[in-house]
């Protein structure tokens, strides 16, 4: 079973990114890569937020999309890490934190509805959080991004 959790910087965020979708959207994310047992966060907040963490962690004095912040080097080693709830499970991943201000010009810029954007963002942090990782920007170059944009069709099919 899948541990997640769900916070707003804003009250107001939960009605742009639904708690039960996103939910449901990390676990099926989750279920195509494989990865099981696991737990994780994922915090909505504002562009000041998260330009002050990009600044803090990554030295980059700007808002971005999201950023995924890996809790263990030691995902594959058979450690289980005590959970918020408690429970044990295999692997606490992290967190991911997601701008939807960012989310928003995202789709301007890439033509892209809020919840095709959403689940890529999604996507995204889950694959960082799994150990994936891209130098560039590049769809045409990255594995990961590729990797990317293949789940986020597959799972956008499924749900039409």
């Amino acid at each position: 079973m899948n541990i997640i959790d769900v916070e707003y910087g804003n009250p107001s965020y939960s009605e742009r990114a639904n708690e039960d979708l996103v939910i449901k959207r990390i676990n099926k994310i989750l279920e195509k890569v494989d990865t099981h047992d696991v737990e994780l966060s994922v915090s909505f907040v504002s562009d000041y937020e998260i330009q002050a963490l990009n600044k803090e962690y990554r030295n980059l004095d700007s808002p971005t999309d999201i950023l995924s912040f890996v809790q263990s080097d030691s995902r594959n080693e058979e450690d289980f890490w005590p959970t918020m709830t408690g429970e044990e499970v295999e692997n606490v991943l992290g967190d991911m934190i997601i701008s939807l201000s960012a989310l928003e010009r995202n789709c301007e810029d890439f033509g892209a509805s809020f919840d095709e954007e959403l689940y890529r963002l999604l996507i995204h942090g889950v694959l960082h959080l799994i150990g994936l990782d891209h130098k560039t920007n590049d769809f045409n170059i990255e594995p990961m991004l590729s990797l990317q944009e293949q789940v986020l069709k597959e799972l956008m099919e499924c749900e039409f």
